[in-house]
């Protein structure tokens, strides 16, 4: 093989697929042994992070990919998808439009619940006690990014958001199987139970902290919780963008045409 063609060959450099013609390896498995044999979701976590999860992790993953599907069209990624259909988008289109709507304040709240309770996790591991390490995380949290934080309460579904306690409930059933270590579990609901405590009000822990809980007990990197969101995700936005195409409409905005935005002048005074 020549310099040029080496050079071509390892321009791209991956672990994760092995082709030629002819041949489709993944991971080390060849795609024929994969399809037929392996849940979406372990597919999932195959090619994400390698390794084959065992069915009781793969249940658990699946949970949360479940949850995360849809919100209404009252969401923004949905709702934009939505009009992304109206306008002649084809559906590959009218998806990337939706899923480039997940930034950090629509989409983002899993990746940065991830992020504090992994903070608290190595505050613990150094020897702080839950109750301290909680504090301690939840001070950094507040002084980087506010007084909100991502995982909690929910300006829509209150005061429970349905989804976070059955998610809660099948972590806890895999800890008792023995499945996950239920640490981030204790982690999560201890963030829930300081932040009722501080504001004199019991708070929700939403899906953002459920399925934040179960990523990192699964071992996730937290930057892959808003990934796989994503993907989750992508199935609503699928849904809704064809659903929009069978009901028709053209150039639908995001309200109904006789209501206008309020017109503010421009105070120039001065």
């Amino acid at each position: 093989m020549s310099a040029d063609a080496e050079a071509i060959r390892h321009w791209w450099r991956t672990s994760i697929i092995d082709m030629e013609p002819g041949k489709i390896v993944f991971r080390g498995s060849p795609i024929e042994d994969l399809i037929g044999n392996v849940s979406f979701p372990q597919m999932i976590w195959l090619m994400v992070r390698g390794g084959t999860p065992t069915d009781a992790e793969a249940r658990l993953f699946e949970a949360a990919l479940v949850a995360g599907v849809d919100h209404g069209p009252q969401a923004p990624s949905i709702a934009t998808a939505r009009m992304a259909a109206t306008c002649g988008l084809g559906l590959n289109n009218v998806m990337a439009t939706g899923i480039n709507m997940l930034g950090d304040v629509h989409g983002g709240a899993g990746e940065q619940c991830a992020e504090l309770y992994y903070d608290i996790a190595e505050r613990m591991a150094t020897g702080a006690l839950l109750a301290e390490a909680v504090r301690e995380g939840l001070d950094r949290w507040r002084a980087e990014h506010g007084k909100i934080v991502s995982g909690f309460g929910h300006r829509f579904h209150k005061p429970t958001d349905p989804r976070a306690p059955r998610l809660m409930l099948l972590v806890r059933e895999a800890a008792d199987e023995g499945t996950v270590s239920g640490a981030f579990a204790e982690i999560g609901e201890a963030v829930q139970a300081e932040l009722g405590r501080s504001r004199g009000v019991p708070i929700a822990m939403n899906i953002d902290g459920a399925t934040a809980v179960i990523f990192c007990e699964l071992g996730f990197p937290a930057p892959l919780s808003r990934g796989l969101f994503c993907l989750s995700r992508s199935v609503g936005i699928l849904a809704h963008a064809w659903e929009q195409m069978a009901q028709g409409g053209r150039n639908k905005g995001p309200m109904p045409p006789r209501f206008l935005p309020k017109y503010e002048p421009e105070d120039n005074a001065g």
